[in-house]
Formats: structure tokens, C-alpha cells, sequence
């Protein structure tokens, strides 16, 4: 009896080193990395570059994992249900935590207790683009023309109560004009049909949607924060035009509540050392048009719940809830 107690002391002595070693050889093998939205828009970009520099980081490789639809919950709803081992990482946003929250009366995870927030990523303003084709060069020209002929133009989202709907519908209210939505499967996928003037216009985060304007694709109108974004400070605020119009986004890196907290840790500490990295400052400033947050997840609460206030009068302009 006495060697039996011994032999099961050493097994659970021997229990918590085993765990401790697991996550000290964490990764040993590829991470998956989740990303709620379609290929070919701002989210992926940043994900495809957060990955690459965790991959550098850690020796192993982060793979992005596209599983857009339902206005991100298909992806977000598999990143809450994943085994909270550190091998599901998955982006996390304005989508996740602050606007479907507001839009979902069912919504089929819990963002505050269903998935650690890890750091933000980038804070970023969308942009509003219009076909070269259009008559405008200016909001207060587009407003004077959807007033002129409502109900003629429409303007592409990335799908109904994303950011990007939202950013329309706020800007529909205020402006008071009549803009047709055409809610599309991912902001990729809706650039062919702007551009070629099919849909008149699109509010898309700056990362997809400034290459467009500076390659002469689209026409830039103005962007949605308060100010003009340090990225590309030649296009107004649609602010300046309507006062009070300001819809702003985030990204972040999220992980299943119950991941350890180790491996939480390194991972907070890897995200800070890559955005103060020279060159992904440079990248997140002058190509893709982000500004860069405050890392780790000190005050991310706090941000998520001021945001969501913030969004309030959008959620509210866009009469939309989603089920």
C-alpha cells in the first residue's frame, strides 16, 4: 500500500512537469490560423503578414485558414471550438466583437468568454471608392447626385451588417439620399463589378481599397474616421462633408478561452516584438494605410466596449438585425 501511494505521488509530481513540457515545445508543429472573411480583402493581407512574422518567430509554420461567411461567425464560431491547444489561432475584429454582438440576437459564441483577445493588430478607416465612370469627385457631389436621382446607384459590401454595410448605411442616414446595397460574398469579390461600374460605389478597409484608387482603378471620395488618415492624408474625411460621420475598424489575434496561459504569453509577446518591427510598421503605414494599436491584451476590454458604443448610432441608422 505504502509503495502504491508513492508510485501514484510520483505520477502526479510528474503530471504538471509533462504539461510544462508540452508547452515549452510548443509549436512542434504547423498553427492554424483562422480568418472569418474571404480571400482578397483586408483581413487577409494583414493576416498573410502577422503570420508570416509569427512563423519567423517560432520556427513553425502559421497557416492562414479562410472561412468567411454569416458576416464572420462560420470562422469565428470554429476558432471559440477549438481545441484550446495553441495549434487554432484565428483574426478577430469589429465584426467578432463589436458589431455582431449588436446584430445577432442569436449569436452562436460569446467574444468575451469564448475567446482570449490576444493583441490588437490595426486600427484602420475604410474608404469610400467610387467607379471611375461616376459623375463625383467629391461627397458632396455624390450626395448631391444620389439626392438628384434617388434609388438609381448602389454601393457593394462585403455582406449584410459587416463594416462595410454599415459604413453605407451610416452614411446613407446622414446624408439623407437612397443608395441601393449589393451585399456580396467577401470585398474581393465585389472589386470587379465597382470597377467595371456594375455597383456605383464601396466603403472597403483601406488595405484593399487603397491600391485601388492609387492604381487608378476607383475614384477616392473620403475615409471614414473623425480625421484624415496619415496613410493617405490627399482624401478628406467624409467627416469634413458630414459632420459626425465617423465608422473606424480593428483586427486582433484571438485563441479558445482554456489555451495556456504560456503560450498565451509568448504569443502576446511575439505580436509585440513584430509590430515594432521597422518594416511591418512601414508596410502597416504606407501600403495598406493602418494605423498601429497599442499591443497585448492591456485595456483590450476596455477598447471593445468603448467601441461598441461607438458603433451604436451605425447599427441603429441600418434598421439591420441578422439571425
Amino acid at each position: 500500500m505504502k509503495r502504491r501511494r508513492l508510485l501514484l505521488g510520483s505520477l502526479a509530481a510528474a503530471a504538471p512537469l509533462r504539461l510544462a513540457h508540452a508547452q515549452a515545445a510548443w509549436p512542434s508543429k504547423p498553427v492554424r490560423f483562422i480568418v472569418p472573411f474571404a480571400p482578397g480583402g483586408g483581413t487577409d493581407g494583414v493576416s498573410r503578414l502577422i503570420c508570416d512574422q509569427l512563423s519567423r518567430t517560432f520556427g513553425q509554420s502559421f497557416v492562414v485558414d479562410n472561412k468567411g461567411g454569416a458576416g464572420g461567425n462560420i470562422g469565428t464560431v470554429e476558432l471559440a471550438r477549438a481545441a484550446p491547444d495553441g495549434y487554432t489561432l484565428g483574426l478577430i475584429s469589429v465584426a467578432s466583437h463589436t458589431l455582431n454582438p449588436m446584430l445577432y440576437t442569436k449569436l452562436p459564441y460569446d467574444p468575451d468568454k469564448d475567446i482570449v483577445a490576444i493583441s490588437r493588430l490595426a486600427l484602420l478607416v475604410n474608404l469610400l471608392g467610387v467607379t471611375q465612370t461616376l459623375p463625383v469627385d467629391s461627397v458632396a457631389e455624390l450626395i448631391a447626385l444620389c439626392r438628384k436621382e434617388p434609388g438609381k446607384y448602389s454601393f457593394a459590401s462585403s455582406g449584410p451588417g459587416s463594416s462595410l454595410h454599415l459604413s453605407g448605411e451610416l452614411f446613407k442616414a446622414l446624408a439623407g439620399v437612397d443608395i441601393i446595397h449589393v451585399p456580396y460574398k467577401g470585398a474581393g469579390a465585389a472589386y470587379g463589378d465597382v470597377i467595371s461600374g456594375t455597383v456605383h460605389m464601396m466603403f472597403a478597409n483601406m488595405p484593399s481599397m487603397l491600391p485601388q484608387v492609387r492604381g487608378g482603378k476607383l475614384k477616392g471620395l473620403g475615409v471614414t474616421s473623425a480625421e484624415r488618415s496619415r496613410a493617405a492624408p490627399e482624401i478628406p474625411a467624409i467627416g469634413e462633408t458630414l459632420p459626425g460621420y465617423v465608422a473606424t475598424s480593428w483586427y486582433g489575434l484571438g485563441a479558445p478561452t482554456g489555451t495556456p496561459e504560456p503560450i498565451v504569453a509568448r504569443l502576446e509577446a511575439a505580436v509585440a516584438d513584430a509590430l515594432a518591427n521597422p518594416e511591418i510598421q512601414r508596410r502597416w503605414r504606407d501600403d495598406l494605410g493602418l494605423d498601429m494599436p497599442p499591443p497585448g491584451r492591456a485595456g483590450f476590454a476596455a477598447f471593445v466596449a468603448a467601441d461598441r458604443k461607438a458603433w451604436e448610432p451605425a447599427v441603429k441608422a441600418s434598421g439591420v438585425k441578422l439571425d
